[in-house]
């Protein structure tokens, strides 16, 4: 990355980590309990003031969501039985997660999406954001994740941890954005796929919108929209002047690096 994320303590940072990174999103409901033992470990020694973090479904959320068409809304009766497991597995992988933070003596406080979060049309329309403000002001670390939610026109959606990041980072205009995946950051192709895709590690917003056509979905099951569902979320964010650091996750310390405001392989996009 050829620059660091300037550190402002007075605004939030948000921790997004992948499903992709915390799960096997090829298994089913398969966590990778020893990567994040180690996340919250790395968490724990950055010590971040004013952090929130969100966390994907991966192997929990994304196939029982495919299964029963949840993000296109209520259209039969059988739904409504795929709306309660998407949610309840979604609450298993985030206790999970917050099992090893606490462990880890991090002072996280889990907040349900389901419960504070209507969309309308899939998109954010009221958010009850009370409880999350006091907890930032004590220095809570608060957790949220991506989260089958009641949706004013559709009956319920999916709300992905994507529209989560990029939403709390405008409301609480954030200091920058973390986003831990399982790829080194932003690359011309698929990494998995192509040997000679070539990773940017620096993109003005300009040259995202020019890259985003090249970015393709997810090729694991993700109802979301894989990489280029994270860009679109993110360029109104970064046209705010917040800028996003995507590092790999799944490699120890990067993580931890990026949370501290050092120097990290990875892709910076930044305004300008």
């Amino acid at each position: 990355m050829e620059s660091v994320l300037e550190l402002d303590e007075a605004k939030p940072t948000i921790l997004k980590i992948g499903g992709s990174v915390i799960t096997d999103k090829n298994g089913e409901l398969a966590a990778r309990t020893e990567v994040i033992n180690r996340l919250a470990e790395e968490i724990q020694k950055a010590n971040t003031r004013r952090l929130v973090i969100v966390h994907g479904g991966g192997s929990f959320g994304h196939p029982t969501a495919q299964k029963y068409g949840i993000k296109e809304g209520l259209r039969e009766e059988t739904q409504k039985i795929g709306f309660a497991e998407t949610h309840h597995v979604m609450t298993v992988l985030n206790g999970l997660v917050m099992d090893s933070l606490v462990w880890h003596s991090v002072p996280a406080v889990s907040i349900m999406p389901s419960s504070c979060i209507i969309t309308k049309n899939g998109r954010i329309k009221t958010f009850d954001d009370a409880a999350l403000k006091m907890l930032l002001g004590m220095d809570f670390v608060p957790v949220l994740y991506g989260d089958a939610v009641l949706d004013e026109t559709l009956g319920f959606t999916v709300l992905s941890g994507d529209q989560l990041v990029a939403y709390l980072a405008m409301k609480f205009n954030a200091a920058r954005i973390v986003i831990g995946v399982d790829t080194d950051g932003l690359y011309d192709a698929d990494p998995k796929t192509a040997k000679n895709a070539k990773l940017y590690t620096h993109l003005t917003l300009s040259e995202l919108e020019k890259v985003k056509s090249r970015l393709a979905g997810s090729a694991a099951v993700d109802v979301t929209g894989g990489m280029l569902g994270k860009i679109n979320e993110l360029i109104p964010v970064v046209a705010q002047g917040i800028p996003v650091a995507i590092v790999n996750a799944a490699k120890p310390n990067r993580t931890y690096k990026a949370l501290i405001g050092g120097s990290v392989e990875g892709t910076l996009i930044e305004k300008e």
